[in-house]
């Protein structure tokens, strides 16, 4: 990698965008094409906790489960050389969304709720998605949610039908232009 090639100070990379947008899959690849580290904040919720997320929500509510995320997310936004996979849900809380906002580079994976039913459609974990009609479920989620990702994000990249190496590059991609600009202005 060459000196144009670095990223300018980016130390912390956020992703964010609904369930089935790749940001897991997608963060992964893109911190390794970076030398960042990755976290996604479900699962190291998870870890934190040592159960899964569908027995918070039985055990505490959504709520309880908002208010975890929410000072997880406190705590790993300010861990430096990372990319980070939030949570769809992440955005509800103003608060959640100007720590990201504050904090770091907010990456928007934006999806259609077609693409989200297609790649979570074995899906049986995600406590959101357990209703008898999905698509109805996940556009209600939509028209809540994509506003606050939309006015969150420092960039939007749509998240294609493209393997997630090529999801990755594409972000790469997306960020290098953001601080070249960044950089030229």
């Amino acid at each position: 990698m060459n000196e144009t090639d670095r990223l300018p100070d980016i130390q912390r990379i956020f992703l964010i965008g609904p369930m089935g947008s790749g940001k897991t899959t997608v963060g992964r690849r893109l911190a390794r094409r970076l030398g960042l580290d990755f976290l996604d904040l479900d699962h190291e919720l998870q870890k934190r906790c040592g159960v899964e997320v569908a027995v918070i929500f039985d055990i505490e509510g959504e709520a309880g489960f908002r208010q975890r995320e929410s000072a997880l997310l406190d705590e790993l936004t300010r861990k430096d050389r990372l990319v980070l996979a939030t949570g769809g849900g992440s955005v509800l809380a103003a608060d959640n969304r100007r720590i990201l906002a504050e904090r770091g580079l907010v990456v928007y994976l934006r999806t259609s709720v077609d693409q989200q039913l297609r790649r979570l459609e074995r899906d049986k974990q995600r406590p959101l998605l357990q209703a008898p009609d999905r698509r109805r479920r996940l556009t209600e989620m939509a028209e809540a949610r994509n506003p606050m990702y939309e006015a969150c994000a420092d960039l939007v990249v749509d998240s294609a039908s493209i393997s997630p190496l090529a999801m990755a590059r594409t972000v790469e991609q997306a960020v290098r232009e953001h601080c070249n600009e960044a950089r030229a202005s």
